[in-house]
């Protein structure tokens, strides 16, 4: 497999594209923070959005911070190379993810239990008073609109590198509009008299970020115990990996076929002899997916487990 620095070559353009991608993900978000933060008021809804648009920058700076690693090479310390950084951050983005999830349900519950009013009053612009629900609706427009193009973008890299952080990144910035769409209900129900609107809005957005996340977070943990390699966007078998298995049983025979997932890429092992000639990857997988073909071994003499 020909590499480049870390990196199969067949997909180091997409890669460097994704990084792409998550330096305009801080540099914009960390803008709709700020725009945020400045109008945000005693308002649950934005409070909660400011947060959930911290949290959202983990994705993207983990997922830099994997790449990095990844195109590090072999070495006496690691001996097989940082593939597994990759899997390590796909835990970290899940994490963020349901910790955005979270506390967006815990301040929304929070806030309807104990039945908070929340007001929203005015600001004097230019010599001329207006309301303070104006601008947060202006911010909020403004926070929604980022995070869609960002989002729409991940997505087709996310699939063609396998990358999960990169896919859960995409999650995370669909949670961000949506937060923001949720945020402008809110604070026009907080316009009208209806107090409850606002926390109601964020406690609808949190449970479907939960929801992602919990998933997100089952495919990580099962990627760092060496389980079967998952679809990006469930935690079934992906459908390349089913592939590989039916094809590894035709050439070899009804045999154990087990593989793993590190990283983006997939190892392979067959309890059999070594054939006399071992097929490559391409010939496994096709020329565009051989890269995620990592190794192939054969274990002619199973060892068995104690009963």
């Amino acid at each position: 497999m020909s590499l480049h620095g870390g990196i199969p070559r067949a997909i180091a353009a997409d890669v460097r594209h994704g990084e792409r991608l998550e330096y305009w993900t801080l540099g914009w978000m960390a803008s709709v923070v700020l725009v945020m933060w400045l109008v945000m008021g005693a308002s649950q809804a934005m409070k909660a959005a400011v947060i959930e648009d911290l949290l959202s920058l983990v994705p993207a700076f983990v997922f830099l911070l994997s790449v990095h690693w990844e195109r590090r090479g072999p070495n006496t310390r690691f001996p097989f190379g940082y593939r597994r950084a990759n899997s390590l951050a796909f835990l970290v983005a899940a994490t963020a993810l349901l910790s955005v999830g979270g506390f967006l349900a815990y301040e929304s519950v929070s806030t309807l239990i104990r039945q908070e009013h929340p007001t929203v009053g005015g600001i004097t612009l230019f010599g001329q008073t207006i309301w303070l629900g104006w601008l947060m609706i202006a911010a909020l427009a403004y926070s929604v609109v980022p995070p869609i193009i960002l989002g729409r973008m991940k997505q087709p890299v996310a699939e063609r590198i396998k990358d999960k952080v990169l896919h859960t990144d995409a999650l995370m910035q669909k949670a961000d509009w949506q937060t923001g769409l949720a945020g402008i209900a809110g604070i026009i129900g907080i316009g009208i008299g209806w107090w409850w609107a606002d926390a109601t809005a964020a406690l609808f957005i949190s449970l479907s970020i939960i929801k992602d996340a919990i998933g997100a977070l089952q495919q990580a943990v099962a990627e760092l115990l060496d389980g079967t390699p998952r679809a990006l966007d469930s935690n079934a078998l992906s459908d390349d990996a089913k592939q590989l298995k039916a094809t590894l049983k035709a050439r070899f025979g009804d045999v154990e076929i087990r593989l793993r997932e590190t990283g983006r890429y997939i190892a392979a092992e067959a309890d059999c002899a070594p054939p006399a000639a071992i097929p490559t990857a391409a010939e496994l997988m096709g020329d565009d997916l051989a890269w995620r073909l990592a190794s192939l071994s054969f274990r002619p003499e199973p060892v068995k487990a104690n009963p």
